[in-house]
């Protein structure tokens, strides 16, 4: 293994608009909004930050997937389909599309899609 030449320390998600964003993914994943304003929005988490900028002319990603998703994040929870019924409480959808047994496909307010799965399916 080599030395790394960078560190990921941010991901930042496009959106048609930050608040309810950056609200669901504070709610979704316990992390404190540091910073919000109209057009931008960081939730810092325990060693990453989540940044949420607002994109002109927003397209969400297609689910099923059409081959332009490029990404999407996997949460894990000891309870899958428990954490995918507060999810969707708190504002995502779940598509009727979904391809595999270990984990539930979930979109966010603003159409990207996720994945939450038992960590333990990992291997």
């Amino acid at each position: 293994m080599t030395d790394p030449v960078a560190h990921i320390a941010m991901l930042t998600l496009d959106a048609p608009a930050v608040e309810p964003l950056a609200s669901f993914w504070s709610a979704a994943l316990g992390w404190p909004i540091a910073f919000q304003d109209e057009n931008y929005a960081m939730l810092t988490g325990p060693t990453h930050a989540l940044g949420i900028g607002v994109t002109p002319d927003y397209t969400a990603p297609s689910w099923p997937d059409d081959g332009h998703k490029q990404f999407h994040l996997d949460l894990t929870a000891d309870d899958v389909e428990q954490a995918a019924a507060r999810l969707v409480e708190l504002g995502a959808s779940r598509p009727d599309e979904q391809p595999g047994e270990t984990w539930v496909v979930l979109l966010d307010p603003a159409g990207h899609p996720f994945c939450v799965t038992d960590a333990a399916n990992w291997g």
